[in-house]
């Protein structure tokens, strides 16, 4: 672009220096006695200015698609009519015979003169509005209506020829035709005026070629009207300055209107490639350049036995969408763009980094020398993220789980050892542990989890999840105040499905929205049942999952459910983790809404994750649940036991109660009442049971209670 706008600035300034070198050597250069020779330089410059009209309108007559450029039509057929009286002039202008006895070299100059009017407004009007297509049928009708005007002007020229001979020896007639070519040098400079403003705006090279045209074309247009002395050398050099003006054109107009759209649509083809084989977050190979990779390497592994392993490990971030639920999808992108980074700064020779979309990344190593090789490396791109990642709400600890598949052994296929390293990687999140090589038998586990998936999508309109309540007891009393209501599947094949199979794949899949609403709905519906029934109104716990809490309706369906089975609010405890409390401002909106319905709310396995004590005596909540894990080694573990009494005592200070989960004999129930721990519930008091068991057992009904 540059160079063009210096090419542009070089045409004005060599244009005014020739013309003004002309005027000063115009003696020696008027001496040239030879008109013939002249004359014969005349015709040739105007037979190539005319050559290059002609290629002006075969460029747009022929290069022509479906939808094209209405700049290049528009030219073409322009230059069809001017190159016509153009070459018509230059004929009659040098006396060619049959042509000269028609037109004289009077009325040669006056085609020259409209000639040049018409190429001069015409160029304005067309390069001086935005370009657009215009489709085949445009086409057709702008050269009939192109070829329609050339006749008109012909015959009008025609026409003329009989009433401007008669005119000829009147002064005022040259007169009328140098105010016509000032018209003309004027409607040039507008226009080289009016596509540069406003000058601010940077200009394509082409429509730059096209100004340097117009630049030539009005020094043409000078040299054709010297007011000083117009001779045969004028002329000439007003040719010659016609004829580069018109190559520009031709040259600009190609630019214009085929190259760079070409060269644009190349790009957008080059982005669209780019796009197709790159992740748009963080710049990295896509999972679709993976698996070219793989097929090439298992092509090569074909030809050449003697190739070493090549290992493919896929790493998944763990507790990746509790931080881009709480934190927000900003903070989520920002953290796998450094994921990104930090990994691929380790990258060395053979080896690659692939984005698998989400929250996935793939680590091809190549040319190694066995599974011990591969497992040490994967084992240093773990400890990577022992140092946290910063993000702008601070610091944050994550790790990631890795699974791997070899190269020949576990699979043949680009296809299979990409889905098998991916099987391994949910396996190892599965298990809890940070790398897992792939197994024939992880496969079918897979199969297995797919399966329970689909049948999960199921079990909530076939009436196949029940609930089982677990007491919770006040200490001081051994008063039965409350009461858990946990989830249960009865499969109708496997039987019995443990929540630890079947709660991750629901949470996974969405499936927990629709369960949890279920559990709401039929656990506040037995609880008002057995108030109905005239026992002591308890209040029922109820779990929500991550899901469920940021849902932006959540206060207003659970009002509508209490208000639907006419259950006073304060007799549900909902419950939370710790980790829903992270994006601080979403939790206090939401919390704020559900207190506002007059529901308990409880922070449930508390101790277990990342609360900030300075927002936990902020929140809208009435009670902490103490984790089962600290509460089941209270008497062998000191650490637990002063976790426990940390959280007792502080619980106490804020005014908040305290459950102690999974109270199992009597020491531990000892240690809570000497912690002066509220509440407790646990195999000690009850195991969870159904709702009829639980009746018969802990319900009083309301004549029982004590006056």
């Amino acid at each position: 672009m540059r160079q063009e706008e210096r090419k542009t600035i070089h045409a004005a300034v060599i244009g005014a220096a020739l013309f003004l070198l002309i005027q000063i050597f115009r003696t020696p250069l008027g001496h040239i006695e030879d008109k013939d020779l002249l004359l014969a330089f005349y015709l040739i410059s105007g037979c190539c200015t005319v050559a290059f009209g002609f290629a002006i309108f075969a460029q747009g007559r022929l290069l022509f698609s479906n939808k094209l450029s209405k700049a290049r039509l528009y030219t073409s057929a322009l230059f069809l009519g001017v190159s016509i009286f153009d070459f018509l002039h230059v004929l009659s202008f040098v006396g060619i015979p049959g042509v000269a006895s028609y037109i004289s070299p009077g009325q040669s100059l006056w085609l020259l003169t409209f000639s040049r009017l018409a190429s001069a407004l015409g160029i304005v009007l067309i390069f001086c509005r935005a370009d657009q297509p215009v489709s085949v049928d445009s086409k057709h009708k702008v050269f009939r209506n192109s070829f329609m005007l050339i006749l008109l002007s012909a015959a009008a020229f025609g026409a003329g020829n009989l009433i401007i001979p008669g005119l000829a020896g009147y002064p005022w007639v040259e007169t009328v035709r140098d105010l016509v070519n000032m018209a003309v040098l004027f409607v040039y400079l507008l226009g080289v005026g009016i596509i540069v403003y406003p000058g601010k705006i940077e200009k394509s090279a082409s429509l730059l070629i096209i100004i340097r045209s117009l630049v030539f074309f009005a020094l043409g247009q000078v040299f054709f009207m010297n007011l000083f002395s117009v001779g045969d050398m004028d002329y000439l050099f007003g040719m010659l300055s016609s004829g580069v003006a018109y190559y520009l054109l031709l040259t600009g107009v190609y630019r214009l209107t085929i190259e760079e759209p070409f060269e644009e649509n190349q790009q957008a083809e080059a982005r669209i490639n780019y796009l197709a084989f790159h992740d748009d977050l963080t710049g990295l190979p896509n999972r679709r350049r993976l698996m070219q990779r793989m097929e090439e390497i298992v092509i090569q592994s074909e030809k050449d036995k003697s190739r070493g392993f090549s290992g493919l490990v896929i790493m998944n971030i763990n507790h990746f969408k509790n931080i881009n639920d709480s934190l927000g999808h900003y903070a989520g992108d920002l953290l796998l763009q450094l994921v990104a980074q930090r990994i691929g700064n380790q990258v060395r020779v053979n080896e690659e980094l692939y984005s698998m979309g989400a929250d996935e990344f793939a680590f091809l190593m190549t040319e190694r020398t066995g599974l011990e090789n591969c497992l040490v490396r994967a084992n240093e791109l773990l400890r990577l993220f022992e140092t946290p990642v910063s993000l702008e709400s601070g610091e944050y600890h994550i790790s990631l789980s890795l699974g791997m598949s070899i190269f020949p052994g576990d699979g043949d296929t680009a296809e299979q050892l990409i889905q098998n390293a991916d099987t391994a990687v949910h396996n190892a999140k599965e298990q809890g542990v940070d790398i897992r090589r792939y197994i024939p038998a992880m496969q079918m586990k897979a199969k297995e989890r797919l399966k329970l998936e689909n049948d999960l999508r199921r079990a909530l309109e076939r009436n196949e999840f029940y609930l089982v309540y677990q007491p919770q007891v006040l200490l001081e009393t051994e008063e039965i105040v409350g009461m858990e209501a946990l989830l249960r599947w009865n499969h109708p094949k496997r039987g019995l499905v443990s929540p630890v199979d079947f709660i991750p794949i629901a949470e996974e899949s969405g499936l927990i929205v629709p369960i949890g609403e279920w559990v709401l709905r039929t656990a506040c519906q037995q609880n008002k049942t057995w108030q109905n029934a005239g026992y002591r109104p308890i209040c029922v716990s109820i779990n929500l999952s991550m899901r469920q809490f940021l849902q932006p309706n959540l206060a207003g369906k659970i009002g509508a459910i209490l208000q639907e089975i006419g259950l006073d609010p304060s007799y549900v405890d909902l419950e939370i983790t710790e980790s829903m409390t992270l994006d601080k401002e979403t939790a206090f909106d939401q919390l704020n809404r559900l207190k506002r319905l007059g529901v308990c709310i409880s922070i449930d396995d508390f101790g277990t994750g990342y609360s900030s004590l300075h927002y936990l005596k902020n929140m809208p909540i009435d009670r902490l649940k103490i984790d089962r894990s600290f509460v089941s080694e209270v008497m062998e573990d000191s650490n637990n036991a002063a976790i426990v009494s940390t959280i007792t005592s502080m619980a106490h200070h804020l005014k908040l109660k305290v459950t102690a989960e999974g109270v199992e004999n009597k020491e531990q129930l000892q240690f809570l009442r000497q912690q002066h721990c509220h509440e407790a519930q646990g195999f000690l008091f009850s195991k969870p049971v159904k709702a009829e068991e639980f009746e018969l057992s802990f319900l009083k009904p309301l004549l029982e209670m004590p006056s």
